[in-house]
């Protein structure tokens, strides 16, 4: 389990650095060498965490590396965030979006954003090459095969490690959503459902930020039905239908049928959240 949470938190990372969006709107100008740094150390750290989770005298190592993995993780937010905002800039998209878009970004001054993000990144970067010199030390060896495969996965509302996440998480925009759904749902029918949607590009958190939101427990005392369904690439009606109200109906429009009829046997004051992967 440990060398399993470890292993996504330093993959998520190592994907985030890949970006090739980063290269694109040149957020890094001037951070090249660390980027590179990132790169190639991060696949090598992965190789051999399954390894270190089995040594002794390894606990605090890997403890390290979670939090160089957390911090980085937020690091490489910020440059999306950068990426999104100069994205948006570029296509004119500012005023459309309906909400106060600037919170949202670390800065609109260039020259600041990239001291400052250099700064954080030379940090990380020394950090990460001290956890190489003490991986290659402690002769941590790669397993025959690779831990877990990068295939599509059908999320779930599980959350891992909710303390550190919550406390590292964008807890404004959390609350915010909170307020909305509450509000609505105290104040509304369910002749008038709400649907909020969290678009962003991939590696952003949307999914992290939905299962903070669904566990919450102002949501738990407010919504006592609560349903996460997964809409994966291959998109199927009335596969999504079936497994909203837990059927298993051979055709789409029985399966309609029976989602229609839950929602009216049930009366249910629905407030959703949708989420809407881009990139």
């Amino acid at each position: 389990m440990v060398a399993s949470v470890i292993w996504s938190l330093v993959s998520m990372v190592a994907d985030k650095a890949s970006s090739y969006l980063l290269e694109q709107y040149q957020v890094m100008e001037g951070m090249e060498e660390q980027h590179q740094i990132v790169m190639r150390q991060l696949p090598a750290i992965l190789d051999v965490i399954s390894d270190a989770t089995h040594r002794q005298g390894a606990k605090a190592w890997l403890e390290e590396l979670k939090m160089v993995a957390y911090e980085a993780n937020d690091i490489f937010d910020e440059f999306k965030y950068e990426v999104l905002r100069c994205e948006a800039k570029k296509n004119g998209h500012y005023s459309k979006l309906g909400f106060d878009v600037v919170k949202l970004f670390p800065t609109h001054n260039r020259l600041v954003f990239r001291y400052k993000m250099g700064s954080k990144l030379r940090k990380i970067v020394k950090r990460i090459e001290t956890l190489v010199a003490e991986m290659n030390a402690f002769g941590f060896s790669s397993p025959q095969q690779a831990p877990a495969s990068r295939q599509w996965r059908e999320t779930d509302s599980i959350i891992v490690d909710p303390e550190n996440i919550v406390a590292r998480s964008r807890d404004a925009e959390r609350q915010e959503i909170i307020k909305e759904l509450v509000g609505h749902a105290t104040n509304n029918t369910a002749a008038h459902p709400l649907v909020l949607p969290i678009v962003g590009m991939g590696g952003l958190g949307k999914t992290t930020l939905a299962q903070l939101i669904y566990n919450d427990p102002e949501i738990q005392e407010h919504f006592h039905l609560r349903k996460w369904v997964c809409v994966s690439e291959d998109f199927d009606v009335r596969c999504l239908a079936n497994k909203i109200c837990n059927a298993n109906e051979s055709s789409l429009e029985e399966a309609l049928q029976k989602l229609q009829h839950e929602i009216n046997a049930k009366k249910w004051v629905t407030s959703g959240i949708r989420m809407l992967t881009s990139g």
